[in-house]
């Protein structure tokens, strides 16, 4: 099975809750498989089954009340 793993920056984040909201909502664009969110650097990791449109993962962002830088 072939997998992508993109890098984004997320702004606003500034805690654990932060963290989980910005993992809820793209964990929940289909074809996800994992994410990771490190705080201090604004850093999400997303692992999927094929390549993410930007569109959806700035929306689901967006959701979460975050923005991508």
């Amino acid at each position: 099975m072939c997998t992508v793993t993109t890098d984004y920056t997320v702004t606003g984040m500034t805690c654990g809750h932060c963290a989980a909201s910005v993992t809820e909502e793209i964990t929940a664009i289909d074809g996800v498989q994992k994410v990771d969110v490190d705080v201090p650097t604004g850093r999400v990791t997303v692992t999927s089954a094929a390549e993410l449109s930007d569109r959806d993962v700035r929306a689901a962002v967006t959701e979460a009340g975050y923005a991508l830088a």
